[in-house]
């Protein structure tokens, strides 16, 4: 028996290769036969008289073989064995059970077949084998896809639907990944043939294409040679994924080496003779194809000889002989061309060839090449959208006769066309291709995927390329009073429509870019084919993506150096000005709007987070300021010592209680459904306790600081259905935030409320005993909260088991044991549990008592602080309330 071999493929055997008996010509009278076990079926009887046939019943169907009066459909659910055979070779139909019930659920007729049929899983299905050796694995395969009513063709053509490889290689391969026609693995036809008694299960379902699809690196070992080691650990584990094996340089079985052309610029030396050289391109386009692409059209050697082919050399002169040239130039290019030659044969690495120069670096390359402008193209890259290029100058001599100004406008030209050609590049390299395969079999991204990342910058490309061609325009006439300034005031209207939504949703944009490159494996290696592009320089989209919002600064910057150099007398001088304060007011522009943007998002977010928040929170006018951590000293919004949050915004203040993770934990489980989970874990981490318009508050009071008073503030509120002002007092407990900061953003806030200039108006300063506020028992109130929350816990606990027939001795044993403070028959005052809580800490059993020198007396003892006993809330003095109101 012969091997497989990975890498070759066979003649396929035919249909009519596997069917050699001649079908005899019967009557088109039906009639249906159910065979043995098939008419003990009470489900397959009733589909056999859907189709208004006779119905027969027999345990071998031998004796209506000879009755040619009928066509006869013999039902079995065994395809094997004597009883079979011998029903094969007459000139009847055979039908399998699953094939009865899927004829009959979409009440078709009894097909004209002449192949047994045992479910219908693959009708409409052309296939294609290629790479089999194995003679009886292809002919059992091909009997399994004919009784599952599949047919079989020797070659590719239009009318086949799939491609059965055995191999990542060959005509028939190439064919299917050209035309996008699925290439499946042998594995798809066996669970197929696996699931026949299955009446819903059907070849061309999707999930089974996807599960069964073959790998494009099935059967390869793949060595990376000359990649950094983070970027090779991330290619060996989609190499893994996509069905390959990765191995090291040295081993005879190499199938292929992926050469990093950036580091690597001589041929490895290989211990496998067949082993395919190709560059990483090959890779990841065979990734986005989902198919292994052709080793030809990627050799890592025709890479080299199209870098250093001396054709190439003699066509780059040729093009060039049209522009000013001196004989130092040629040296260099020839000093060049030696250069890369011997690196080759060294085997030394070198930059990256083909690598694109930032605008930075070509702006250092402009003050010591000599050369401002390169006005040549590459040989297959036609100029850019036909704006005419500008003449080079390349000689020192034509320099020093540039004045400054006309140097630095050069300059500014060479950083606009850089950015235009990026702009270009994701225009034509990502933008168009994607767009292109939307609604399509080989789509990367949908619409709406595509929308977020690249909607916002057509605008931005469109606006810039006319600019060029204005400034390339001026660079042919120059003339030292040219007005470039009036170029960018021009444009300036433009610039402001088109940047800020760009650059406010590039966030949004980033994160959509992220999230499919992690979840689309096929986009992601549309991304990595396109950076080993010259064009990208080797930088990501991501990278790419930033450059518009690092534009505009960079303008502004050669702006001002531009301004430096012109003489005030000259008419460009005042058009300079203007021209830099549009840009500046462009940029401020973005950046208030940025911000505005950026604050209504958060306020979602806000919403999202704060139990029973009420709707109108969210407002299209209303933008998110900032958030602060508070302690409330009073008793007017939750209770002395609970912890708040104040969410500031535009026109009022939002004031939730944070809530304790330590608290909640306590709560009562769910036991619904057996589920022990506690509220905290499916609650919010803030609950709503008051929306505060900011005209309702009347003054911000800046408590001076004490030792005894550390960031304290308080409001005074009125709204106009009140009669009296409410103080609510709080201590800043966020070590971050500046009291002070933060009271002048309030304030300025609540002017604008109310469209006062002034907002220091808003703003006093008082001492604490003047509210009479008090923050030295803070602590003991919150520890008499805590108190509280235990009783109420022990009496949750007594009520949960039922002692209504329980011995009271047993009842007063088990209530001790669960009350963490002691009985359960009354609660016991705070004064006492404090005390209990003090005797059980002390260390000396002598504190116990009411001797010893310097301990205090047994009622010092028992009796709490006030904070600690259950008070009445205190009503703000109406001395200090008033005193307040006429500040």
């Amino acid at each position: 028996m012969e091997e497989q071999s990975v890498h070759s493929s066979i003649s396929d055997i035919n249909s009519e290769e596997a069917v050699r008996s001649e079908p005899l010509i019967i009557p088109r009278k039906k009639r249906i036969c159910l065979i043995g076990a098939a008419g003990d079926d009470p489900a397959l009887g009733a589909a056999a008289q859907q189709f208004s046939v006779p119905v027969l019943k027999s345990e071998t169907g031998l004796e209506h073989v000879e009755d040619t009066s009928y066509c006869t459909y013999f039902i079995l659910k065994k395809f094997e064995g004597p009883e079979y055979d011998a029903l094969h070779k007459s000139a009847h139909r055979i039908l399998g059970p699953t094939a009865l019930l899927q004829l009959a659920e979409k009440k078709d007729s009894l097909p004209s077949i002449t192949r047994p049929m045992y479910t219908q899983a693959m009708v409409g299905t052309v296939v294609v084998f290629t790479g089999f050796r194995k003679k009886d694995e292809l002919t059992k395969l091909i009997n399994m896809i004919h009784n599952m009513g599949g047919s079989i063709r020797k070659e590719m053509g239009a009318k086949v639907t799939h491609l059965i490889a055995n191999c990542c290689g060959g005509d028939k391969y190439r064919y299917a990944v050209t035309f996008r026609v699925p290439i499946m693995s042998m594995e798809w036809v066996t669970a197929l043939w696996n699931a026949k008694d299955d009446i819903s299960s059907y070849g061309n379902n999707e999930e089974l294409i996807t599960t069964y699809k073959l790998k494009p690196f099935f059967g390869a070992k793949v060595c990376f040679f000359g990649f950094p080691d983070e970027e090779k650990r991330h290619m060996c584990e989609v190499l893994q994924q996509q069905g390959g094996e990765s191995t090291e340089i040295d081993d005879p079985n190499c199938t292929h080496v992926v050469v990093d052309e950036s580091n690597v610029n001589a041929l490895p030396d290989l211990a496998s003779v067949r082993a395919h050289i190709v560059k990483a391109e090959w890779f990841w386009t065979s990734v986005q194809n989902e198919g292994a692409a052709d080793e030809k059209e990627y050799l890592f050697e025709d890479y080299l000889e199209s870098v250093l082919s001396p054709t190439v050399s003699v066509r780059r002169d040729s093009q060039q002989a049209a522009t000013p040239s001196t004989a130092s130039t040629r040296r260099k290019r020839k000093r060049l061309a030696e250069t890369l030659s011997s690196l080759v044969q060294n085997g030394a690495d070198s930059p990256a060839l083909h690598k694109r120069r930032s605008s930075i670096s070509d702006a250092g390359h402009l003050s010591v090449s000599g050369s401002f402008l390169d006005c040549t193209t590459s040989p297959d890259k036609p100029l850019l959208d036909d704006i005419p290029e500008v003449e080079a100058v390349n000689t020192d001599t034509s320099r020093k006769n540039l004045s400054p100004r006309h140097q630095v406008f050069l300059e500014l030209v060479q950083t606009e066309s850089n950015y235009v050609g990026i702009l270009s590049t994701i225009m034509t390299l990502f933008k168009s291709p994607l767009e292109d395969l939307i609604d399509t079999t080989g789509e990367l991204l949908n619409c709406t995927e595509a929308k977020i990342i690249f909607g916002n910058f057509p605008p931005i490309y469109e606006v810039h390329k006319k600019m060029l061609e204005e400034l390339r325009y001026s660079t042919t006439h120059w003339m030292e009073d040219n007005s470039i300034g009036n170029i960018f005031l021009k444009f300036a209207p433009d610039l402001v429509k088109a940047y800020p939504p760009y650059v406010n949703f590039f966030e949004n944009t980033k994160e959509m870019l992220d999230q499919c490159d992690q979840n689309k494996p096929r986009f992601h290696a549309f991304l990595k084919v396109c950076q080993t592009k010259p064009e990208c320089g080797r930088q990501s989209l991501k990278e790419l993506l930033i450059k518009p919002v690092q534009r505009l600064p960079s303008i502004s910057l050669l702006l001002n150096d531009i301004l430096k150099h012109t003489n005030k007398n000259n008419p460009d001088h005042s058009a300079l000005e203007l021209s830099i304060s549009s840009i500046k007011e462009v940029m401020t522009y973005i950046n208030e709007d940025k911000r505005k943007t950026e604050g209504q998002l958060v306020m979602f977010d806000i919403f999202n987070e704060i139990d029973n928040c009420p709707p109108h929170l969210v407002s299209s006018h209303r933008s998110f300021i900032g958030k602060c951590d508070v302690m409330e000293l009073g008793e007017g919004l939750s209770g002395r010592g609970d912890h708040l949050v104040l969410f500031l915004f535009t026109d009022t203040l939002e004031i939730c209680k944070k809530r304790s993770k330590a608290f909640n934990s306590l709560k009562s489980p769910n036991t619904a459904n057996g589920l022990h989970t506690t509220k905290l874990s499916q609650g919010k981490p803030y609950k709503h306790i008051k929306m505060l318009s900011l005209s309702t508050i009347k003054k911000v009071v800046d408590i001076r600081e004490t030792d005894e008073c550390h960031k304290v503030f308080a409001l005074m509120v009125r709204s106009n259905q009140e009669l009296k002002e409410k103080l609510f007092s709080f201590t800043i407990t966020d070590e971050e935030v500046n009291k002070t900061n933060y009271l002048r953003t309030l304030c300025r806030q609540m002017a604008n409320t109310v469209c006062k200039a002034d907002a220091d108006t808003f703003l006093i300063s008082l001492d604490s005993h003047q509210l009479e506020i008090d923050t030295s028992d803070v602590a003991l109130g919150t520890l008499s909260k805590a108190f509280k929350f235990a009783s109420r816990t022990r009496m949750k606990v007594g009520r949960a088991f039922s002692f209504n027939k329980t011995p009271s001795k047993l009842k007063r044993a088990m209530s001790t044991m669960m009350s963490p403070f002691g009985s359960t028959n009354s609660l016991t005052p705070a004064s006492q549990q404090l005390a209990q809580m003090r005797l059980a800490s002390c260390n000396n059993i002598n504190e116990l008592g009411n001797g010893g020198s310097g301990s205090p007396s047994r009622d010092d003892v028992l009796v709490a602080p006030m904070s600690v006993q259950p008070t009445r809330k205190a009503k703000c003095s109406s001395l200090s309330m008033a005193s307040l109101r006429r500040l």
